[in-house]
């Protein structure tokens, strides 16, 4: 971290204070799909430095331990940091993980991982690209941001992944119990697609194709809403939409697609 900025001389984070809400195991879902998307775990695995930053964890800390034990998994010298940009709520750090003021300048950090949830849906959409740009470039060169929106139980969840060049996917996830049927995750977009659920938008046209596809699959709804799922993202596949294969079979319901099949239009 040579030339970096240590986080107890930050002064001025980059960033607003925003509400802070948050809940034990809320981002259970994200964190399954951190610990076995390959490209994540990949790049924990063969960086030098195996620091992640935990952007924003709210009021308590919880989902940042947990993100700590999860990732440990993956890797057992991960090194977690939680930024908070309220000096009240940093904490002290126990369990090996840390805990300093900072904000999307990172505390003048490097990590590989950064993860932001439920941080940007408080600011206005057009924020956004410059709250991106500017994490981007306090990312370790292999370096990865996960941006994210759940609900307040961690039911139903969508974030990008993003490298230091841009968007990479977009990914939703859902328990497959409590949750009726795909479009249902609108209302947790993340805030650079959450006002772009509307005809013409590529987003749009995906949630109402897979809408169709969870109807068309109805007849295995006896077997359960795993193996419907999986046969509607399969009739997705056949209508063209680059929905994700995976080969493990998966606790929950993830549709999960590359960049450019959701990149908001320019008109818009």
């Amino acid at each position: 971290m040579a030339g970096r900025t240590p986080p107890h001389q930050l002064t001025k984070p980059v960033g607003t204070i925003t509400r802070g809400t948050t809940g034990v195991n809320r981002l259970r879902r994200s964190d399954r799909w951190l610990i076995h998307d390959e490209l994540v775990a990949t790049r924990l695995r063969d960086t030098a430095d195996p620091l992640v930053v935990d952007l924003g964890y709210g009021a308590s800390p919880w989902t940042t331990f947990e993100l700590a034990a999860r990732l440990q998994r993956v890797r057992a010298d991960v090194r977690v940091v939680g930024l908070e940009i309220d000096p009240q709520r940093v904490v002290p750090g126990r369990d090996g993980v840390a805990f300093a003021r900072g904000g999307f300048e990172l505390a003048g950090l490097r990590p590989v991982l950064v993860r932001a949830f439920n941080v940007l849906r408080q600011y206005p959409e057009a924020a956004v690209p410059d709250a991106w740009s500017t994490i981007r470039s306090g990312l370790a060169p292999d370096g990865l941001l996960v941006d994210g929106t759940c609900d307040e139980l961690g039911r139903r969840c969508a974030w990008v992944l993003l490298d230091r060049a841009g968007p990479r996917s977009l990914t939703l996830a859902w328990d497959p119990f409590t949750v009726d049927r795909p479009s249902d995750i609108a209302e947790r977009l993340p805030k650079v697609l959450i006002h772009r659920n509307i005809p013409g938008e590529p987003v749009h046209a995906l949630l109402a194709a897979a809408d169709r596809a969870w109807a068309r699959a109805a007849t295995l709804a006896p077997f359960g809403p795993r193996v419907r799922w999986r046969a509607a993202a399969e009739l997705l596949r056949e209508e063209g939409f680059p929905v994700r294969r995976y080969r493990r079979r998966l606790r929950d319901n993830v549709l999960s697609v590359p960049w450019w099949a959701v990149e908001p239009t320019a008109t818009s």
